[in-house]
């Protein structure tokens, strides 16, 4: 099976410049991060097969067996036809909500438990988002400025997902008092 969308993510990259294993790597981190995060192993092994695929390219070779890959004609012609393809795209699937959705099966102190540990991780991502906010000039081109719009999803999503996860935690222990 194909993952379309590090397959895609790994296009996109490549039509903005020529990159290396190692400096599609750092962008996925940098950029990508809160929308498809990526291995070494997972967008290197991608690279094989985008090249074996004819999609992209061996541009440069380096020292220490170090390649730059450069996308082809065939590559853009696929990432921009999957670009202006969205009703393609699979259903969404959120393991974390189909948890929340069956928590009435667990007791209330074990679904408080995972609730916080939710927000948690939703805390600890937003962090590292303003990190990465701070850490660049987003003003620097078109490819800078969509990069910025992805992160402030980001932002917004996890700061969406905080302000849930106390709503939630806030009712159930509502309902505990209640009930005591």
């Amino acid at each position: 099976m194909v993952d379309v969308s590090l397959r895609h993510a790994a296009l996109g990259l490549l039509s903005q410049e020529p990159a290396s294993g190692y400096d599609l790597l750092k962008k996925f981190t940098e950029s990508m991060d809160n929308m498809w995060p990526a291995t070494q192993s997972q967008l290197y092994g991608e690279l094989n097969k985008l090249a074996d695929a004819g999609l992209i390219k061996v541009s440069d070779l380096g020292p220490r067996g170090r390649k730059e890959y450069a996308i082809t004609d065939a590559g853009r012609a696929e990432l921009h036809r999957w670009m202006m393809s969205p009703q393609d795209d699979p259903p969404i699937r959120n393991a974390a909500m189909l948890r929340v959705f069956l928590l009435g099966q667990l007791t209330s102190s074990q679904a408080h438990e995972y609730l916080e540990s939710l927000r948690s991780l939703s805390e600890q991502e937003h962090a590292h988002y303003e990190q990465v906010l701070d850490a660049y000039d987003w003003s620097a081109d078109d490819d800078a400025f969509f990069a910025r719009a992805v992160l402030e999803q980001g932002l917004r999503w996890t700061q969406h997902e905080i302000d849930w996860a106390n709503w939630v935690i806030d009712g159930l222990n509502r309902r505990s008092r209640k009930s005591s």
